[in-house]
Formats: structure tokens, C-alpha cells, sequence
């Protein structure tokens, strides 16, 4: 049986990962000043931030359609028997629902079946990665399924944002929280839990300082982590050098022993809510 690993865009992984494990992407939209623009294809993450930087105006997002998830799986299902697909969560879009609709209507040509995630960026990443790892192993589209069914609520995902302003304007802030962190120049961690966003710890200080203090945080100590990997994601954007998500990529080695960290940037889609400046760690707990 030939199974093919594919995701939404908003997995995060690098092209260097995505052609290791053979993983098909499918992107969302970014809608800027109301031209809808394929993530990573038509747009990148720094024209995002530059748009804003010079309008002042947001891009906003745009799940992928019933029809786009239609096309996609047919042209799949040509080569393959099944199709697991990875979504990001469905609190957050409306693209699990519409790849479920799809999914069911290709009955006739294939088992489609559609992760919903609970998660968002490289959260998706590594169930994506341990399905095509399962996917190598021989198993079904149904049993690997269950088994990243079973891995979500292992998921460990945070990042620390620079500024609330994306999320705020793109509603999933409130004004109140906003104004409080601007004035105390604090930095939210963002943490991912039950398929939702929430805020977590608040950091006072210099980006650099606070993220340190961040990876502390979230390893030093803990029993209870998968050191196989953890993915260090950012956003990047301007102020934010390379040297800075260097020495975070370092400072985790620093707590725990993960035998591989994965340094990605974060497509157009989720910077586009979590701004520039913003950088995470991603990992599984035992």
C-alpha cells in the first residue's frame, strides 16, 4: 500500500525536512489588501512584515477551500492508496472541516484521512514527521492516525512574541492585554493548549534576555521530555538576527540532551497573527 504524508502549509517544516520525509504541502492564503496570495508561494515572510511596516495594515488569512483540498487529494490519489493529511487545528480554521468534506467525497477513490492537529507551526510539524516515519514502517493511513491521534496531547508548544500588536489586530488579543503588556514592555509566552491559544508566562525586558530566561523556563529540570527533538521556531522580521535564534538553538542544549534541533522559520500564515520577533520551542513530553 502506497501512503503519502501531506500537510498544510502551516507545519512549518523547512524544505530540507520536507523532501527527507517526502511530505506534501498544500498552502493557505494570505489576503493582502484583499489579493488572496498562496502562503510561501506568492507572498514570504518579509514582505508581510514590510506591508505592514509601510501601510500600517494587517494581512489577514484565508483557509484552504472544499475545492482546493478536492483537487489536491485527486491529483494525490493518482499514485497513492491513502492520504494523511495534517491540519492545523480546528479552533483555529476552518480547513480541517473543509478537508473532512473533501476527504468524504473521494471516498470512491482512496482513503483520505485528515489530521486535525490541535496544534498550529512546528507543533504540526512533529506529528507529520513521526507519520512519515510510521508511514515508512508499513502501517496504514488508519493505524497511523490513531497513533499521532494519541501524540497530541504531548505536544509541548510555546513562543515568546515581541509585540501583541498582530495578535491583537487580528483579534486574538484583547485590547486590554495589549495595552498592558505595551506599557509594561512585556513579553507574552504563547502557549498552545486544547487545541487554543493562551497566554502563559509575561517576561519583562530586551527580546534577547527574555528568551533566554524563556528556554530556561520551559527545560531546565524537567524529567518528562523527549529529547529526540525539539524544533526552535521564529519569525524573524527586522531587529531580529540570525545570532539570536543561533544561540537559543545553542541554549538548549544547555538543559536537556535532544539528539536533533530543527531551526525553522514560521511560514506566512502564523507570522502573520504572531508578528515579528517571535520565536518558540516545540516539543513532545514522554
Amino acid at each position: 500500500m502506497k501512503i503519502k504524508i501531506s500537510a498544510d502549509s502551516t507545519c512549518d517544516l523547512s524544505k530540507e525536512l520536507l523532501e527527507k520525509y517526502e511530505v506534501g504541502i498544500l498552502p493557505l492564503y494570505v489576503v493582502r489588501d484583499g489579493e488572496d496570495l498562496r502562503d510561501g508561494i506568492d507572498i514570504n515572510q518579509d514582505e508581510l512584515f514590510d506591508h505592514h511596516k509601510k501601510t500600517g495594515r494587517l494581512c489577514s488569512t484565508s483557509a484552504i477551500s472544499v475545492a482546493d483540498y478536492h483537487e489536491y487529494f485527486s491529483e494525490l490519489l493518482k499514485e497513492h492508496d491513502e492520504i494523511v493529511h495534517f491540519i492545523i487545528s480546528s479552533d483555529m480554521s476552518a480547513c480541517y472541516q473543509n478537508a473532512c468534506i473533501a476527504a468524504q467525497d473521494l471516498k470512491d477513490k482512496g482513503n483520505v484521512y485528515p489530521v486535525d492537529s490541535r496544534n498550529l507551526s512546528t507543533g504540526i510539524g512533529l506529528l507529520v514527521i513521526n507519520g512519515a516515519k510510521l508511514a515508512a514502517e508499513g502501517l496504514s493511513g488508519a493505524e497511523i492516525l490513531e497513533r499521532v491521534d494519541a501524540m497530541k496531547e504531548k505536544l509541548d508548544v510555546s513562543f515568546l512574541v515581541d509585540t501583541l500588536e498582530y495578535l491583537h489586530k487580528g483579534g486574538r488579543c484583547s485590547t486590554i492585554a495589549a495595552l498592558g503588556a505595551n506599557i509594561l514592555s512585556l513579553k507574552p509566552c504563547i502557549e498552545v493548549k486544547n487545541g487554543k491559544m493562551g497566554v502563559g508566562k509575561k517576561y519583562r525586558g530586551g527580546l534577547h534576555k527574555c528568551l533566554l530566561q524563556y528556554t530556561k523556563d520551559r527545560l531546565d529540570g524537567a524529567t518528562d521530555i523527549d529529547t529526540s527533538c525539539i524544533f526552535v521556531t521564529y519569525s524573524g522580521g527586522e531587529g531580529f538576527s540570525d545570532d539570536i535564534w543561533r544561540d537559543i538553538s545553542r541554549e538548549v542544549l544547555k538543559y536537556q540532551p535532544f539528539e536533533n534541533v530543527y531551526v525553522t522559520r514560521t511560514g506566512c500564515t502564523v507570522s502573520s497573527h504572531c508578528g515579528p520577533g517571535t520565536l518558540g520551542l516545540l516539543l513532545l513530553r514522554k
